[in-house]
């Protein structure tokens, strides 16, 4: 269809009592004027949050020029707000809507008026429909996903977070017999003029030849979304609100809009959602150091690469120690540039990682970056991180305190809004950030607003470290997110230490779908190294293989023990039992000094392992730091003291008084929770037998950093043979035999295949990093159990059947819970918000096969009355009208504990109590009422317990514990 440059003015003028915002206003603000705000704060966002290449691009896929395109998307923000001139919409506030209710020209269908269902941008989908047909934007009728006028209707339905199904040619011709609450033809009447009037005052005349593909629908509503959000701000409403008396005639109109438009560019601002620039060139400007043999290939080759062929991902693969982290920056800084990227986010696999993530991602900024840095930390627990100041949480929850920033909505609304908007939690929505993964595969499930956190990822540097650590159903998730950044034609780095062949394809070639590159790669990954491919042609490079300067071999010994650990503390060890294997093991530790780290494969197991060790050596239980015990059954608070001081003991030294002798004796007992981004370095490492790439992965903070013959005891040289001892489960006839206890935390035949290739090491050893692809890649091989004979084989047969058909499942339920792939959006974009028969928000929001809960221990006094803490000094808060205070929050929130979920069944937990119903972060917080009890378990340490259903809970200096 031809462009139009005009269109007859409307007959109609607005009528002013048509209100669209209310709550925390002195008076009724007209709808008029919120589609204007929003218009302009759409055109201000425009203008500083997109590139000129994504401006250039959104234009040319309308049929439009950058000019045109600015006003035509401006006017559609404008409208999203359309459906609110509806009798169920203007019925929420009876006094404003007596004023029209008795008028004939505004008659409805008795009852229409109480069609609350009937949500305002559910009527901004179906009138819109219509109105931008009869504006002569393309369409048809035979295929109404395909029609321009309802592709743009059914975006501006969804600036909820959810879009609307397809409408049916006839529903939209005859749209208020199928849904009367879009009122009779006086409320048509009115949306035609508001719509008339704001195509005039915008100049949204020009018709757009073609809709727009997903990836940019995407985009367009998520800048609607934060135009309507920051223009819906209470201050910024007051600031503007008409005088009484205000008629709406097309003089107030133009007076109103060129006041918006100047307050606009403030509001975006204020918010800090602008671009950072990538400005630095060289290593030296980003880091105080050279680069090291991995980094320093990566600037001599990856610059010229992608200033030939541009922005793209980039696959690095690397022994861990060897400076990944770096290596990512650098390459986010060089991607970044050359894609116009706003900034980055660096995504990792835990809370604590991403914690200690956070102060890199911000030295880096501060070095390497210009423009806006604002840094969002983003997980769950993000706001109680001690990385985050006092001052950016304002105390604006407590009772009769205004808040800042509050939006002018509906409650449900008005939470979302803020939690987007407001200090730290503008999440995905700010230039740069670090969080878990799991915030940004959200982006890909049918949740609410998850187009917005496609728009917060879509023009920015993405990066995944350990991208080898997601089972099928996270790796699936992951594929569908990187399809739709290769739609975006965003960056990405990937980081891994032990990724197999068929992983790294699977993942760059789900980038190069989304790219518009379908043909396979059959990607071979070298180790150390990397390899790129550009988001413009798909073409994978040679992968680049590069040296090491810290190549060493893994002093692998496995040790076949009976599993005791079951055993009281501190009894005998049994003959070839695991408990007296580990003692010898850490004996040059007790005796000479060093530090070890004891993994274990549950938390029940790490906690007997630590009581059996504080027996085994009293002198180093004795001493402060001689024993510690890390894992995630600990209260928040007592979590982050403890990383905090292992830190301290087991990180990079930082001076040359750190290495000018051995560390005292010290071993940490901890569970998986330190395989992933921790920079921790021991003398020795102990590991339950684990699947190869996590026993890689702890074998990597074995020896890390050079601490020269002075730094390490006589026991741990050469330091470039770190020793790996491996505790393999074995039953009476040698073979590998999990225990029980371990229950599905490791599949069984991973390990089986795991301590064959382990024997085949014995005498050789692991050489890191020449020989950790190939025994990655032969750990999954499907001809691995051709190698075995008889017995042994079926079994393993048996076992990779059941592992490859739950993996299966797995991926299988991942890709019917995703949202589809950008090129399979085809015009209907309900797509990303449709849910199949059964899944759950829970379902979609948790990890597979997850059974978590959290308990908060509530700690009774002699009085009877309830603390906080055991010595009970802080009481439980309670909260006033608007719940509790920031700080009380934060307090509750630092003695909350993870348990499993099947410790809570089939009990409540103590009442909660007054106003802490106001927060939706304490609502399934299972409260347990503890009493003391004379000593902890073999220990004589003070404990606490409770009785929970047939359980009995207790916590003590090692954490959560459950005797059922």
């Amino acid at each position: 269809m031809m462009k139009r440059e005009s269109v007859p003015p409307s007959r109609h003028q607005v009528d002013a009592r048509m209100w669209g915002k209310e709550h925390g206003l002195p008076r009724s603000y007209p709808v008029m004027c919120h589609l204007l705000d929003t218009a302009a704060v759409f055109g201000a966002l425009w203008d500083v949050l997109l590139s000129d290449q994504l401006r250039e691009k959104t234009a040319q896929e309308l049929g439009l020029s950058v000019t045109e395109a600015r006003k035509v998307l401006a006017f559609w923000a404008g409208l999203h707000d359309l459906g609110k001139i509806t009798p169920p919409f203007q019925a929420q506030v009876p006094e404003a809507f007596a004023a029209v209710r008795s008028e004939p020209a505004y008659a409805f269908a008795p009852g229409a008026e109480q069609a609350r269902a009937f949500r305002h941008e559910m009527a901004t989908h179906w009138v819109l429909a219509l109105l931008f047909d009869e504006a002569g934007y393309p369409g048809t009728s035979r295929l109404m996903r395909a029609a321009v006028s309802h592709q743009i209707a059914q975006l501006l339905g969804g600036h909820h977070g959810c879009f609307g199904a397809v409408l049916q040619a006839k529903e939209v011709a005859q749209a208020s017999a199928y849904r009367p609450g879009l009122g009779g033809d006086g409320w048509a009447i009115q949306r035609g003029a508001h719509f008339a009037e704001l195509r005039r005052v915008t100049g949204g005349w020009a018709v757009p030849e073609r809709g727009l593909p997903a990836e940019l629908a995407v985009i367009v509503t998520g800048l609607v979304v934060v135009a309507d959000w920051l223009a819906s701000q209470t201050e910024a409403i007051v600031a503007l609100l008409p005088p009484a008396g205000w008629r709406g005639t097309s003089e107030e109109i133009d007076e109103h809009w060129e006041r918006t438009q100047k307050a606009a560019p403030g509001l975006v601002a204020g918010a800090r959602l602008g671009r950072a620039r990538f400005t630095a060139e060289r290593f030296e400007d980003m880091f105080p150091f050279p680069p090291n043999t991995l980094q320093g290939d990566l600037v001599a080759h990856l610059p010229t690469m992608v200033k030939r062929k541009g922005a793209g991902l980039l696959l690095v693969t690397a022994p861990t120690g060897d400076g990944k982290t770096e290596a990512a920056l650098f390459a986010a800084s060089v991607l970044g540039h050359a894609a116009g990227a706003r900034g980055l986010f660096f995504a990792l696999p835990t809370m604590a990682t991403a914690d200690a993530m956070y102060p890199r991602v911000s030295a880096f900024a501060e070095h390497a970056l210009s423009g806006e840095r604002a840094l969002t930390l983003l997980h769950s627990m993000a706001w109680l991180s001690p990385a985050y100041s006092p001052a950016e949480f304002p105390d604006a929850l407590s009772e009769g305190a205004p808040a800042e920033g509050v939006v002018s909505a509906d409650t449900s609304t008005a939470t979302e809004a803020g939690a987007w908007l407001r200090g730290p939690k503008r999440g995905l929505l700010a230039p740069l950030g670090a969080g878990t993964i799991d915030q940004a595969l959200s982006a890909v499930l049918p949740l609410t607003h998850n187009a917005l956190r496609l728009f917060g990822l879509s023009d920015k540097v993405f990066v995944v470290d350990e991208a080898h650590a997601y089972g099928p159903w996270m790796h699936q998730l992951l594929t569908r997110l990187l399809e739709w950044l290769g739609a975006f034609g965003a960056p990405v780095v990937l980081l891994s230490a032990t990724l197999s062949g068929c992983t790294a394809s699977s993942l760059v070639d789900a980038y190069r779908r989304g790219a518009g590159s379908l043909q396979p790669s059959a990607l071979q990954p070298c180790y150390p190294g990397w390899v790129f491919t550009d988001a413009a042609t798909g073409e994978v490079s040679t992968p680049r293989e590069v040296g090491t300067g810290r190549g060493r071999t893994l002093d692998v010994r496995l040790r076949p023990v009976v599993w005791d650990t079951a055993a009281p503390a501190g009894s005998p060890g049994q003959e070839g039992g695991r408990r007296q294997a580990l003692r010898e093991a850490l004996e040059p530790v007790a005796a000479e000094g060093g530090t070890a780290l004891v993994c274990c494969t549950t938390v029940a197991e790490a906690q007997q392992t630590f009581r059996d060790l504080r027996r085994a050596f009293p002198h180093l239980a004795a001493r402060e730091g001689g024993l510690r015990l890390l894992h995630s059954r600990h209260p928040a608070n007592a979590r982050q003291r403890i990383t905090a001081e292992c830190e301290r003991a087991y990180g990079k030294p930082r001076t040359p008084e750190d290495v000018a002798r051995p560390r005292p004796a010290s071993i940490l007992v901890a569970t998986q929770v330190v395989e992933q981004s921790l920079d921790f370095d021991f003398d020795l490492i102990v590991s339950d037998l684990a699947p190869l790439a996590q026993l890689l992965q702890r074998a990597g903070r074995g020896r890390r950093h050079l601490r020269g013959a002075t730094g390490r005891p006589a026991w741990a040289l050469p330091e470039d043979a770190p020793r790996l001892v491996v505790l393999e489960p074995a039953g009476d006839s040698g073979a590998t035999l999990v225990p029980r206890t371990w229950g599905s935390v490791y599949d069984a035949g991973l390990l089986q295949r795991t301590a064959h290739l382990l024997r085949t090491r014995a005498s050789t050893g692991i050489a890191v990093p020449e020989d950790v692809q190939e025994l990655v890649d032969a750990v999954y091989a499907e001809d691995f159990v051709d190698h075995l004979e008889g017995s042994a084989q079926r079994e393993l047969q048996r076992m990779d059947a059941e592992r490859q058909a739950d993996e299966a499942a797995q991926t299988h339920l991942a890709d019917i819970v995703a949202i589809c792939a950008p090129a399979d959006v085809a015009g209907d974009l309900s797509k990303l918000s449709r849910r199949e028969a059964g899944v759950t928000e829970e379902l979609l929001t948790t990890r597979l096969g997850a059974d978590s809960g959290r308990v908060l221990c509530l700690y009774e006094q002699p009085d009877h009355t309830l603390t906080l803490d055991r010595s009970g000094m802080l009481p439980v808060p309670t909260g006033g009208r608007h719940g509790l205070s920031h700080a009380a929050l934060a307090q509750v929130m630092a003695y909350v504990a993870p348990v499993p979920g099947r410790w809570l069944r089939g009990a409540e937990g103590h009442p909660v109590p007054k106003g802490w119903d106001k927060h939706p972060v304490l609502s399934d917080l299972v409260l347990l009422r503890m009493q003391p009890v004379s000593d902890d378990r073999e220990s004589g340490v003070p404990a606490w317990s409770c009785r929970h259903g047939s359980r009995t809970i207790r916590i003590s200096e090692v954490g959560l514990e459950s005797d059922a």
